[in-house]
Formats: structure tokens, sequence, C-alpha cells
């Protein structure tokens, strides 16, 4: 299956997913709020381009907030981690060319450790800036930082269940690219 194909399947479980199951469900607590849909977002190929990864970042989040009917917020914080993902990449990829011979972002490309870090940098700066946005029309500064924490560790659970359940098949790079 291409990269295209696959990536645009992804795109539209990714959003139904979180707009049909995890936006529908009862919340457990007001402070947790599952958000699985940026994951999109950091599985897409190390190749791609900049500019390709933000658009498709926005492209997401406004997909998302077309649904919830929220006024940008979610493309708002995809566009963000869609930046911040090179750089992200760049402090935990492997630094040896030997090692650094897969596709796209995974636990076995990456390693676990520094899989998860990545994981955790960008889930925080997306549910972060996300919550920040809704926090600055209401709401206590102590409530809004203990819904980041709540909403990050969540998203953090259901990326690492998500990689346990449904490992990648993930491709070697080669020099014909």
């Amino acid at each position: 299956m291409s990269d295209l194909v696959r990536n645009t399947i992804r795109f539209i479980l990714f959003v139904f997913l979180q707009v049909y199951v995890l936006n529908v469900m009862p919340h457990l607590h007001q402070l947790i709020t599952p958000y699985i849909y940026f994951l999109f977002i950091l599985w897409l190929p190390f190749y791609m381009k900049k500019g390709w990864v933000l658009i498709l970042g926005f492209l997401l989040g406004i997909s998302v907030d077309y649904y919830t009917m929220s006024p940008g917020l979610h493309a708002a914080a995809s566009v963000l981690i869609a930046f911040l993902r090179p750089f992200i990449i760049n402090l935990f990829a492997p630094k040896d060319a030997t090692e650094f011979s897969y596709k796209e972002p995974s636990p076995k490309a990456m390693g676990w450790n520094a899989y998860l870090l990545y994981a955790l940098i960008l889930t925080f700066c997306h549910n972060f800036y996300l919550l920040f946005l809704e926090w600055l029309s209401f709401g206590s500064f102590i409530h809004f930082l203990m819904k980041v924490v709540t909403t990050s560790a969540i998203s953090m659970l259901m990326i690492v269940i998500a990689e346990l359940i449904f490992p990648r098949k993930l491709k070697f790079r080669s020099n014909t690219a």
C-alpha cells in the first residue's frame, strides 16, 4: 500500500475515532478529555517536507473543529505540533545513518524511550495549547493545569495502547527513493 493511501486512511480513521467515539462517550471526569487524533501527525513519514506536515496538521485540526463546532482550537494545536515535530524528531532520532533506516517514527524505529519522549513532548504541547486556548475564555489556572496533566496522561496511555495493539509494519528507507 502506498504512503498516500495509508496516510489518507489514517487521517479518516483518526478523525472518525476522535469525533464519533471519543467526543461522544461520556467523560470519566471533568478533567479528562481524551484526544488521539493528533497521532496522525506523529506517525507521518520522516521524509515528508515541513510545509506538507503543516498543511496536513491544519487539515486534520480543521476537520475535527468542523465536527466539534469549535472555532479553530484543534487546528491551532495541530499546526503547533506539526511545526514542532521536525525539531523533536531531530532531538530523538538516531544520529547514526545506519540506525536511521525506517520511514516513519515508531518504537521500533526510534526505540521505546526516544519514541515515548517524542510522543510525550508533542502530546503535552498539543494539550497545553488546546486547553490554554479554551481556558482563555473561562476557568481557573489550577483547573487548567490539572486538566492539561490528566488529558496528557490519558492521551499518552491511549498512544501506548495503540502502539501495542496495532503494531505498524515498517518499511525501510531505500537509496533509490
